[in-house]
């Protein structure tokens, strides 16, 4: 596991009515402090990566369909430096993924219909100074390859 990565198995609790599942409360012992919580969705097959924060700590949730987050620590001086982590994550398999700043992150749609994802940074976006610096998928600096690994 990357240096510093948090994984918490999200508990699902139906009943006739439905079901509930919490995602992030203020007393789980890695949670820091709330920035705001966004929805966004990924549609089959498309990848959305590769991206890191300077300042904020993301905490990813897949309500419906499923995706493959996939993380890199390219960080000096970090025991795990060069790693590379995949979570397959959603409704198959709820879990919340805390992703440390300096770390990049990205994810697969591999679900037959979109996936829709909650996260809760840290830190609100800031609009004027967005803190997110960006690769393409396919970016040579990253060893990983999105392709599905028939086995």
């Amino acid at each position: 596991m990357i240096e510093g990565v948090k994984v918490k198995k999200l508990r699902v609790i139906p009943d006739e009515r439905g079901r509930l599942m919490e995602i992030l409360r203020c007393d789980d012992d890695f949670f820091m402090k709330f920035g705001q919580i966004y929805m966004t969705t990924t549609y089959p097959g498309v990848v959305k990566g590769w991206h890191y924060h300077k300042i904020q700590t993301d905490n990813i949730a897949v309500v419906k369909g499923m995706l493959k987050l996939v993380l890199y620590d390219p960080r000096d001086g970090s025991s795990t430096k060069g790693e590379i982590n995949e979570f397959f994550i959603g409704e198959h398999n709820p879990l919340l993924v805390q992703v440390p700043k300096d770390v990049y992150h990205g994810w697969k749609c591999v679900s037959e219909s979109e996936a829709i994802v909650i996260n809760c940074p840290t830190e609100p976006y800031n609009y004027e100074n967005p803190d997110e610096y960006r690769l393409p998928y396919d970016a040579k600096e990253i060893p990983y390859d999105w392709a599905i690994k028939m086995g």
